[in-house]
């Protein structure tokens, strides 16, 4: 069933994780030894997981993901020189001396539409009448727009005269081929697959969402939907944890409740590695003594459970199942403490998974709106409201501080984060926030 990681939920003796910090990286004095700090515990999530294969992905299906290679054109860009205004297409001394009081009249030789594909072209003192996106004739240096003209059919009427080159979009000024347009690692958005299919590519070489199924385990969880006994409860978090992975640009399978059977949770793990590049669970990771994952994973001997001194969600689990070695990220089961241990463990993973940099959501300095007092030796993540305001950033804390209240985490837009040695943030001072939803 799931468990929860405030107060009483979370105690219990640790399962013996280093408490040594890495070569380099200071360990904040507050924390107990016997806890993991969160950078340990995502280096080791980083270190198990790596790039997913890059393969050529259909064009659209790319968006949000990183060139794997840098796109050389093949092509110009415009491939040949033509008009850009609807018209006609002159040569440019022909018509010097036009005016509106004596306008220049030549006969009309023919019409040139985008996608004739048929070689045009004109002599000196005539005209072709052209429309936007056309090839323009040989012999034509000009294209004169229809409103400084007479539209004439037969022959053409212009009174104003053009400069060379006018309206014309010469081959290959906007992009040359040969020439490199996007570098690797550039995150394919609408405009960047807009260049690329412009450039005649159906598919690129990105690397692929990753195939991530997401369990919660619980003989107490309904699909909503579902009737509730007595003691049941609805199943948010799968489906939370669905639509974050959705949210990060991977592939989300939502299996839904497993019983609390080890050999269901066991039998449905194994069932589900065929298309997973990664397993999310959340619930069965504390000190219960029905927490299925926990006692199935650690019989594998494959995963790894660990006490890391944060707030919400201290319990955490990683490693690789099965044959397949997929890795597989434990996460706690109350609402709150599966969406932060997300937050901070799985969207790194993911992130990397995919090729994306940088790995975690960058902080930003926000003005805070009240005090905030907290217990030392933990990383806490308050739920706010993050604004700007015609004074700056500001952030303001978002009552209801339970692991479980997913009512207040709904209303949150920001993570504060308060240090290990911190003990109280006051109204006013700078803080560092995570803003939730903002695309990096």
């Amino acid at each position: 069933m799931p468990a929860g990681d405030g107060a009483s939920g979370d105690e219990g003796a640790p399962d013996a994780p280093s408490s040594a910090a890495p070569a380099g990286r200071v360990r904040p004095a507050s924390i107990p030894d016997g806890l993991l700090t969160v950078e340990d515990h995502l280096e080791k999530i980083l270190r198990g997981v790596g790039p997913l294969r890059a393969y050529d992905q259909p064009l659209v299906e790319s968006l949000g993901l990183p060139l794997h290679e840098d796109f050389v054109s093949p092509i110009d860009l415009p491939r040949f020189d033509n008009s850009g205004m609807d018209g006609y297409a002159v040569l440019a001394e022909d018509v010097r001396d036009a005016t509106r009081e004596t306008p220049v009249v030549l006969p009309v030789v023919g019409e040139v539409h985008a996608g004739n594909a048929r070689p045009f072209a004109i002599s000196p003192g005539t005209a072709a009448k052209i429309m936007t996106g056309a090839p323009l004739p040989r012999g034509a240096d000009a294209v004169v727009p229809f409103e400084h003209t007479d539209r004439g059919g037969h022959k053409v009427a212009i009174h104003r005269a053009p400069t060379e080159g006018q309206s014309i979009r010469r081959a290959g000024d906007d992009v040359t081929a040969g020439t490199t347009v996007l570098t690797a690692g550039t995150v394919l958005g609408a405009r960047e697959i807009g260049l690329l299919a412009s450039l005649g590519a159906a598919r690129v070489s990105a690397r692929p969402r990753p195939r991530v199924v997401i369990l919660s385990t619980g003989n107490e969880l309904r699909d909503p939907g579902a009737h509730l006994e007595y003691d049941s409860i609805y199943d948010g978090n799968s489906y939370m944890l669905a639509a974050a992975v959705r949210s990060a640009g991977a592939i989300a399978y939502r299996v839904g409740a497993v019983s609390d059977d080890p050999k269901v949770f066991r039998r449905v793990l194994s069932d589900q590695l065929v298309r997973a590049d990664l397993v999310v669970t959340s619930g069965g990771i504390s000190q219960g003594e029905r927490d299925v994952v926990k006692q199935t994973l650690k019989a594998l001997g494959t995963v790894e459970f660990h006490q890391v001194a944060m707030q919400p969600g201290k319990p955490q689990g990683f490693g690789k199942v099965f044959d397949e070695q997929t890795p597989i990220i434990t996460l706690p089961g109350n609402g709150v403490s599966a969406y932060v241990s997300f937050e901070v463990f799985v969207l790194p993973a993911l992130r990397r998974m995919m090729g994306l940099t940088p790995y975690r959501r960058p902080m930003v300095h926000a003005v805070l709106a009240a005090d905030i007092n907290s217990s030392p030796g933990r990383r806490q993540y308050v739920r706010a409201h993050f604004e700007v305001t015609h004074r700056g950033a500001k952030v303001t804390p978002i009552s209801g501080a339970g692991s479980h209240q997913v009512g207040a985490l709904a209303q949150a837009n920001a993570l504060i984060i308060v240090g290990e040695d911190e003990t109280a943030l006051n109204l006013g001072d700078t803080v560092r926030t995570l803003v939730l939803d903002r695309p990096f």
